[in-house]
């Protein structure tokens, strides 16, 4: 792991994917070391200090991962650029998280690519790199032996998608639950929530949205929704629409859109599954939802991402 200074500390929280993933398996199959241009101690953007190997002094890396901070980091010199894209080059792949694919960008190994970064750089990466293909809507993209994620958090869902890769599916699912993840994202999943857009501000109407989330087959009533909410359907009605601003009917089709998407995206479930799992009842339905929200059906968008 490669910091530059300010760096995010919460990036250094990937490095748990790799520890747990030792830890299910019982061996040392990662070992892990940070590293920086001069090394010694590297302040983090919140004013913590973390000790640094020198980038002259790292061994032969197997997975190099580039960390900046909350904003892009500054244009490096020409030597510690050489530097890294030498590592790189001798690395079995590299990873930029967040801004750190801002890095990736200047040693050029993002030209050609499909890259994302945190959505509200995306445009800044599109103008400094006008050779790569931002995709500011992604958590992460995998392109050949070059990774990059979106902000923060999504540093840990590619991390423990490099544990899949190298060490299967049933031991990246365990480091998920052993770090609490509500689920391992795919790539391919927007960077977006539709529960955080709606951002309710009671206990109650995100209670019965966190039940809709997990009670998508269900029809999903303002009756039904308003007796978890402990509300009359009128008062649910009117309270959810002062806190989300939109209809229950509204927000719970953009949570079903959001879910289906998601697994059209991550599993090879049959559309018609997708559509009954996911609550539209059935494919036509779920298909007028997609063509209103995308513009597309939701055979373009599987297309799309087993294309990816």
């Amino acid at each position: 792991m490669v910091l530059t200074p300010g760096f995010q500390f919460l990036a250094l929280g990937v490095q748990a994917a790799f520890e747990l993933a030792n830890a299910v398996t019982g061996e040392p199959f990662y070992t892990l070391s940070i590293a920086s241009v001069e090394g010694g101690a590297v302040a983090s953007s919140s004013g913590f200090a973390v000790p640094t190997l020198p980038l002259a002094d790292v061994a032969a890396v197997d997975t190099l991962m580039l960390l900046a901070g909350l904003a892009p980091p500054p244009w490096q010199d020409e030597p510690t650029l050489e530097r890294l894209r030498a590592m790189a080059r001798q690395s079995r792949r590299v990873a930029g998280l967040c801004t750190g694919a801002f890095l990736l960008g200047q040693m050029g190994l993002l030209d050609g690519r499909r890259a994302t970064t945190h959505w509200s750089y995306a445009r800044q990466m599109r103008d400094t790199f006008p050779r790569v293909r931002v995709e500011d809507d992604r958590i992460f993209i995998n392109e050949g032996p070059v990774w990059t994620s979106a902000g923060l958090t999504a540093g840990l869902d590619l991390a423990v998608a490099l544990v899949e890769k190298d060490l299967g599916r049933d031991i990246a699912s365990a480091v998920a639950r052993r770090l609490v993840m509500h689920h391992r994202r795919a790539g391919g999943q927007s960077q977006h929530s539709e529960l955080l857009d709606l951002s309710p501000s009671s206990d109650r109407i995100q209670k019965a949205l966190i039940f809709a989330r997990s009670h998508l087959a269900n029809p999903l009533t303002v009756e039904e929704l308003a007796s978890v909410a402990a509300l009359s359907p009128r008062q649910f009605s009117r309270a959810f629409r002062a806190e989300t601003g939109q209809t229950p009917a509204k927000a719970i089709e953009q949570i079903r859109l959001e879910a289906a998407r998601l697994m059209i995206e991550d599993t090879r479930h049959p559309m018609d599954r997708i559509a009954r799992e996911s609550g539209f009842v059935d494919l036509r339905r779920m298909r007028e939802a997609f063509l209103r929200q995308y513009g597309q059906p939701p055979q373009a968008l599987r297309r799309s991402a087993r294309t990816g």
